[in-house]
């Protein structure tokens, strides 16, 4: 029997060999399978959500390559492309001068750094800014200026002290606050377009504009006294609108009331000799009747409130004829047709006035009747 051993070594490698070959295939196509889940995980990683108030921002190796509107969408994974996601529709803001301490309020911690300023006059003032802003340009944004937010704030401190120092002091604190946030607002706007920054300011608003501390109790007493003398002002402009009118208007009125006194003065004188001169023509034709009538018409004015009775005195005894003159001169039908009795007659009298002569006569007498009538 021969000698083997040598065979049967190399029957053991082949094995040994055919089973590590096996193992080493089997190990092959877990790592092509964990190769595989990889890949599908990196190219799944490509997806991303946009917010309804967001815009994505798309680089390829590093460079601005396309914008995507929200929703879901689809970038290269990384390395290849990067996405930025911007926030456009929120409204955010920045101080100059405090700090809020809280997002609610508006009131904070000074900052007097930021807050003290020169005025155009040469006063020291504090002020407070408050400035709202969002994004209108995502991509210039994120990619024209290194720090917007930080760009923002110094932007709207220059542009605040540029304003302030064009303006008394008074007008900061007092009367031009409106306009003090319009300048720093226009100038804002100016300087950040010319930085191509993507902002866009909506509304600069000033929070607090008084004196600094050490001086702000004199300057109030100042403001105060030119506030009584704008209101004392006032008031005698309001005294004066009240009673020049009402001067104007006593004036015309005493004018209108002495131009119908002299109307009414000058008429009645008019009338006056207008009655005179009748007279003098009924006079002349009638010398002797116009002078009874005007002496009746006088007893009649003198004697208003008395009953009269005109007695003829060329009458004789008997019936007497009368003229019954009653209150106010106005002789009623009854009464001129009622007959008068004398006394100690019983028969009715006729009342019969006394006739007109063209020559003298003596004049009537007047009495009054027994008992008022």
């Amino acid at each position: 029997m021969g000698y083997q051993r040598p065979n049967r070594d190399r029957d053991e490698i082949d094995e040994v060999l055919a089973a590590a070959l096996r193992r080493a295939r089997g190990r092959g196509a877990y790592l092509w399978l964990g190769l595989a889940i990889v890949l599908v995980l990196w190219l799944a990683s490509g997806f991303y959500v946009v917010q309804p108030s967001e815009n994505g921002l798309v680089r390829t190796f590093g460079r601005h390559t396309a914008t995507t509107s929200p929703g879901i969408s689809y970038r290269l994974p990384y390395p290849i492309q990067q996405v930025d996601v911007v926030d456009v529709q929120n409204i955010r803001r920045t101080e100059i001068g405090f700090r809020s301490t809280s997002v609610t309020t508006e009131a904070g911690r000074r900052v007097l750094e930021e807050a003290l300023m020169l005025t155009k006059d040469e006063n020291i003032v504090e002020v407070g800014l408050l400035v709202q802003y969002r994004v209108k340009d995502p991509a210039a944004y994120v990619f024209n200026i290194q720090d917007p937010d930080g760009v923002l704030a110094t932007t709207a401190e220059v542009a605040l002290r540029s304003a302030v120092g064009q303006m008394p002091i008074d007008d900061v604190i007092t009367e031009r606050r409106a306009d003090v946030q319009e300048n720093t607002r226009s100038l804002m706007v100016q300087m950040l377009d010319s930085y191509n920054s993507g902002i866009l300011v909506t509304d600069v608003r000033l929070q607090v504009a008084d004196a600094p501390d050490q001086v702000r109790d004199a300057f109030h007493e100042v403001v105060r006294a030119r506030e009584d003398r704008e209101r004392v002002i006032n008031e005698a402009q309001a005294y004066r609108e009240d009673i020049l009118p009402r001067a104007r208007g006593e004036a015309r009125q005493t004018i209108e009331a002495a131009a119908a006194f002299r109307e009414e003065r000058v008429r009645l004188a008019r009338g006056d000799s207008a009655r005179f001169l009748s007279i003098l023509q009924e006079y002349r034709l009638a010398p002797a009747v116009t002078r009874e009538r005007m002496h009746l018409e006088a007893l009649e004015r003198v004697l208003a409130n008395v009953d009269k009775i005109v007695i003829d005195g060329s009458a004789g005894s008997g019936v007497l004829p009368l003229l019954q003159l009653p209150v106010g001169g106005v002789v009623s039908p009854q009464q001129s047709a009622a007959p008068q009795q004398s006394p100690g007659s019983q028969a009715p009298a006729p009342t019969a006035a006394p006739a007109p002569s063209p020559t003298p006569r003596p004049a009537p007498t007047a009495a009054a009747k027994p008992g008022g009538r």
